[in-house]
């Protein structure tokens, strides 16, 4: 390869890696591309009597080619409780938004938050939810921490493993 042919490939990979909006860069710096796969694992959800109930739950990460948009379905279930979560969410520059549902409640809403490395901070608001939310990928490993307000249930606690 000539010293000009090498010279051009470089700066075709340094546009494709720092162009705005650029697939190979959002792929790079996005928390999404760790979560892409399936996820099964169990957790603990609290209530406010001080009631805590073993939750089995499984999730399904569905990431764009450039690691900027995902979309996450979520179910959990307990002995009294259940929930099915489905989520779209886009990531720009440190920033995650998007919307939510929630099946058996008939719940829909907005989230929004950051996201840095390998963990996001997000609040979901809704007309009649709202909640704090938290999650951590390390590898084949996912801790998610989810606290409502104005309900009955206090926390839910889940660590899930990549299947």
């Amino acid at each position: 390869m000539s010293g000009s042919n090498i010279a051009r490939a470089g700066v075709l990979l340094l546009a494709a890696l720092y162009l705005p909006g650029g697939a190979t860069q959002a792929a790079v710096s996005s928390p999404f591309v760790a979560m892409a796969g399936s996820w099964s694992g169990g957790g603990v959800l609290s209530t406010t009597d001080g009631m805590q109930e073993r939750l089995r739950c499984r999730a399904s990460y569905d990431v764009a080619a450039s690691g900027a948009e995902l979309r996450l379905n979520l179910r959990c279930a307990s002995q009294s409780y259940n929930f099915d979560l489905a989520s779209e969410v886009q990531y720009r520059g440190g920033a995650i938004s998007g919307s939510w549902s929630e099946a058996s409640r008939n719940a829909s809403g907005t989230i929004s938050g950051r996201a840095a490395g390998d963990h996001i901070e997000a609040a979901a608001r809704g007309e009649n939810f709202s909640a704090n939310l938290s999650l951590t990928t390390r590898g084949g490993q996912q801790t998610v921490s989810i606290r409502p307000q104005g309900t009955n249930v206090t926390a839910v606690s889940i660590a899930l493993n990549r299947r």
